[in-house]
């Protein structure tokens, strides 16, 4: 469940991140749409279902998941970091009416998904992330006089 969610919003991901590039341009065949979702992504997002596995597979290699002896912080970078870009892109196709707004310089469309990422990580984690339990060591204490 949990991979069938991470390549679901990887491949989310790379289709906002194509649309949100060519939805601009003055093409007007790009513009169009269904139902207020772009075709292009609709398109984009069916293709990036099939190559969401590689691309996460090519992530793990590139940062050495496998070979580290701990493997939970940078589990939690990667979840976080999809999280981020999911929401990113969401506002970037769907919601263009909430980049304007800023906080004192900082576009308040970067802020608040990485707030909301932060928070997305820990839940996922406490559903998903299986760590193995270690056998607590029974200590004997002495009482105290």
């Amino acid at each position: 469940m949990s991979r069938t969610i991470q390549n679901t919003l990887i491949a989310f991901i790379m289709a906002t991140s194509v649309t949100a590039l060519y939805f601009q341009s003055n093409f007007q065949f790009m513009k169009a749409e269904i139902f207020h979702i772009p075709v292009l992504f609709i398109i984009i997002f069916m293709v990036s279902l099939f190559v969401a596995e590689d691309v996460r597979n090519s992530f793990k290699k590139v940062l050495w998941f496998e070979k580290r002896k701990d493997k939970r912080p940078i589990w939690q970078v990667g979840i976080g970091m999809i999280f981020y870009f999911a929401q990113i892109g969401f506002v970037e196709v769907f919601a263009r009416g909430l980049m304007p707004y800023d906080l004192a310089g900082m576009p308040m469309y970067v802020i608040i998904p990485f707030l909301n990422a932060f928070l997305l990580t820990v839940i996922f984690e406490e559903v998903f992330y299986d760590q193995k339990r270690e056998l607590v060591e029974q200590f004997k204490f002495k009482k105290l006089k």
